[in-house]
């Protein structure tokens, strides 16, 4: 019996040591990486143009000599949380990260729309691949991620489906307009709906409720999540829901997605929809998603 113990003791050693080497939160989420005196992380403030207008948009540079993969990371309707601890977790992993506001809202030039915020997500994609852009900031074009939360999460994938080169796309409870306009069909979705544009509003230059809704009711077929899921084909894709936000949404359109791209991964966390209570975790998913998809030094 005694031998059986110690035996035993050994393995959970063993154990032990296996699951010190695989950190339960990865260390760029909780850690600064050493300073690069030569090469030091950056941020820098800039207008990408865009249609009629123009977004203000930052651009988070990593440390380190070379190229870097880059995360393009888009806001919601109308942006409340700016996920801007995600984005600094990408870049303590090593990742350039590009962060903006659409055309209308929170003070970029432009009128804001559905449609234009779409052309943004494009153009900034566009941006990015610029032969001037890549310079400045050292980008890896061949490891350029897009994620987006909530409406950006359709924006995300919207402009993912149609450039080829986007390696990765991570989407955070994101929003399937052609399950709100689905909804609006009822007295109790059109209500939701109208109380949710009503607090979104003041941020956003140009837009009312009858334009938005209009938007999205005469493009059906242009404002559907899971159509873009399936265009984006079998690149890694990762899906995270909030089961207190729209996870319920986020559960169909994977099931689309699954159809095209059998590893499309789900996951429908306990939390609201602006992952209030979870963002350590969401932060250590989105960096062990884009270890994966281009890994870097950390």
């Amino acid at each position: 019996m005694r031998g059986i113990r110690i035996f035993g003791l050994g393995l959970m050693l063993i154990a032990g040591q296996a699951v010190a080497r695989t950190p339960s939160i990865h260390p760029a989420v909780i850690s600064d990486p050493a300073p690069d005196a030569a090469y030091p992380a950056a941020m820098s403030a800039f207008t990408i143009s865009s249609g009629d207008g123009a977004m203000n948009a930052v651009m988070y540079s990593a440390a380190g000599a070379g190229v870097h993969p880059t995360l393009l990371l888009l806001h919601g309707f109308p942006g409340n949380e700016q996920n801007l601890d995600l984005a600094q977790a990408a870049r303590r992993a090593g990742w350039n990260v590009l962060t903006l506001h659409y055309r209308g809202s929170w003070g970029s030039p432009g009128v804001f729309s559905f449609g234009n915020a779409s052309e943004d997500a494009f153009n900034a994609l566009l941006f990015l691949q610029q032969s001037g852009t890549v310079a400045k900031y050292r980008i890896d074009t061949s490891a350029i991620v897009v994620a987006g939360h909530s409406m950006g999460g359709f924006m995300a994938a919207d402009a993912a489906a149609a450039e080829p080169r986007v390696a990765g796309l991570f989407l955070i409870d994101p929003w399937d307009p052609a399950q709100t306009v689905s909804a609006l069909a009822t007295p109790e979705g059109e209500a939701a709906w109208k109380a949710e544009v009503a607090s979104d509003l003041p941020p956003l230059h140009g837009a009312t409720y009858d334009s938005l809704t209009g938007e999205i009711r005469d493009g059906k077929a242009k404002f559907d999540l899971g159509l873009r899921l399936v265009g984006y084909g079998r690149r890694p894709l990762t899906i995270i829901g909030a089961d207190r936000g729209i996870g319920a949404m986020a559960r169909k359109v994977t099931a689309d997605a699954q159809s095209a791209n059998p590893g499309t991964r789900l996951m429908v966390w306990s939390t609201d929809h602006s992952f209030s209570d979870t963002r350590i975790a969401l932060a250590d998913a989105l960096v062990r998603f884009l270890a994966g998809v281009a890994p870097t030094i950390r």
